[in-house]
């Protein structure tokens, strides 16, 4: 027997729909990440981008547990002195709720090339309204 391991050739990537609508935002961001490196195949490899394409849909109605509306802060720093900001959860949500999700799979996926690869197959819509209904309309949606 040899052993066999997967090509670039081999992989197929299909399309999901999420609905984040009244979902616990790990719960969404767990599943999502687990698509995007494709954990659920068989064919499934660490080296390798195998995963598929994921599209979540109402991320403005994504709930969250306990007080992480006022508690949870998003941090970023510009490399200038005095560059720190601090944003919490509840201003991002009225912004830009894409990003709450985009944030929290991106902290599931390897911190390197790869998962950098993997993100990009990843779209997030607030409402539920997206472009990509001829690609996920062929191979079904996917509920929570």
């Amino acid at each position: 027997m040899r052993t066999y391991s997967v090509k670039k050739s081999d992989i197929e990537r299909n399309w999901h729909l999420i609905d984040a609508q009244g979902r616990v935002l790990g719960e969404v961001a767990t599943e999502v990440a687990c698509l995007l490196m494709g954990k659920g195949k068989v064919k499934f490899a660490r080296h390798l981008d195998v995963g598929d394409n994921v599209v979540v849909i109402n991320a403005s109605k994504v709930a969250v547990t306990g007080n992480k509306m006022k508690d949870k802060y998003y941090y970023r720093h510009s490399g200038y002195p005095g560059g720190f900001k601090a944003v919490n959860l509840e201003k991002v949500m009225a912004t830009k709720p894409e990003r709450v999700i985009e944030n929290a799979v991106k902290g599931m996926l390897p911190q390197n090339k790869l998962g950098r690869a993997m993100i990009k197959k990843l779209r997030v819509y607030a409402g539920a309204d997206h472009p990509h209904m001829a690609q996920v309309s062929s191979f079904g949606q996917k509920q929570g």
